[in-house]
């Protein structure tokens, strides 16, 4: 079950579609999802959580925090929107997919996905892509 809560006053459109994609992309990685709560949120709210649970004192798009247990995955996914909305305007590219990019990040986290080294790196934008190519076809 995908959970979505808004503390900001953006809403997704479409809620169950971007549920079955993202249970179709665990699915496709031999993943079930049990229960993913994306929050949606500013920069304010999203810094707070970086500085007291990771003692970073900085600005970030994502935190997820991972309750999986095997290829059950659950978690809590939290969102800034000002950080998507830069990013997009940043990177070029719509703000619909760079939120969709983000919400697909914290999910791959859960199935092993790493960006800490150039080769991870290169392999979760690989795994995005292909998530993304999923929603979009």
């Amino acid at each position: 079950m995908v959970e979505y809560n808004y503390e900001t006053s953006f809403e997704l459109k479409d809620e169950k579609l971007l549920e079955n994609w993202i249970e179709e992309v665990a699915s496709n990685n031999g993943f079930e999802v049990g229960e993913i709560n994306y929050i949606f949120c500013d920069d304010e709210y999203l810094l707070k959580l970086n500085v007291e649970f990771l003692q970073h004192d900085t600005l970030t798009d994502v935190i997820s925090f991972d309750n999986s247990l095997g290829k059950l995955i659950n978690g809590d996914i939290f969102i800034s929107i000002e950080r998507v909305t830069e990013n997009a305007k940043e990177y070029n590219v719509s703000f619909d997919d760079e939120l969709q990019r983000v919400m697909i990040h914290g999910v791959l986290h859960y199935m092993g996905f790493k960006d800490k080294s150039e080769e991870e790196v290169k392999l979760m934008r690989s795994a995005e892509n292909a998530a993304l190519k999923l929603l979009n076809n």
